[in-house]
């Protein structure tokens, strides 16, 4: 089957995006080349500027991209429980696969960091984390969650953040035993006022 030139430029974008997001957490964010990506990838240097005008528009992309399947994924698994605990289990079930050193929580890690110079990465990350909160609030609703729901989907959204880099420091933390402090600090019950 003959590819046309448009399936062929966006079979050559979807590469030099995963070589982005493989030399984001490889090489980190401010060690990867045009030339990097363009070996990785298969491709002449001059194809990554055909399709980006610079290297780190292609690692804004790759990396947003990357971002925003990992948070839809986290989101929409969320989504199906039904309850606040099992939901919590779900969800540190789900981040024990994340090392902090393996390849996407470098990436992670690397792409945060690199927000905090790159401005339009900065609005793209946001974007995604409001997702992300707006989802877990109604989450959080659906389960009978009683309390501020938009303060305790930031928390849980910080706490995913947080735990991934703690792994990255100690890799023999276990999640599971997180679940008990986590479910207490976002019970469905709203806090008695003192």
């Amino acid at each position: 089957m003959v590819q046309t030139a448009a399936e062929r430029g966006k079979a050559t974008r979807q590469r030099l995006f995963e070589a982005a997001v493989a030399l984001i957490g490889e090489a980190g964010w401010s060690g990867v080349s045009t030339r990097m990506v363009a070996e990785r990838a298969g491709v002449a240097p001059g194809v990554v500027h055909y399709h980006f005008a610079s290297v780190t528009d292609l690692l804004v992309a790759a990396s947003v991209s990357f971002a925003r399947d990992l948070v839809d994924q986290l989101a929409a698994g969320l989504a199906e429980q039904r309850d606040l605990g099992g939901g919590l289990d779900w969800l540190l079930d789900r981040l024990g696969a994340y090392t902090g050193t393996d390849p996407a929580s470098l990436l992670v890690a690397e792409t945060y960091l690199a927000s905090s110079r790159v401005p339009a990465l900065r609005a793209e990350l946001h974007a995604i984390m409001a997702d992300f909160r707006r989802a877990v609030v109604s989450w959080l609703r659906s389960c009978g969650h009683a309390g501020d729901a938009e303060a305790a989907a930031v928390l849980l959204a910080a706490v995913v953040d947080g735990l991934v880099l703690h792994r990255a420091l100690d890799p023999g933390l276990d999640l599971t035993a997180l679940a008990g402090p986590l479910r207490a600090m976002l019970r469905a019950e709203p806090e008695d006022e003192a």
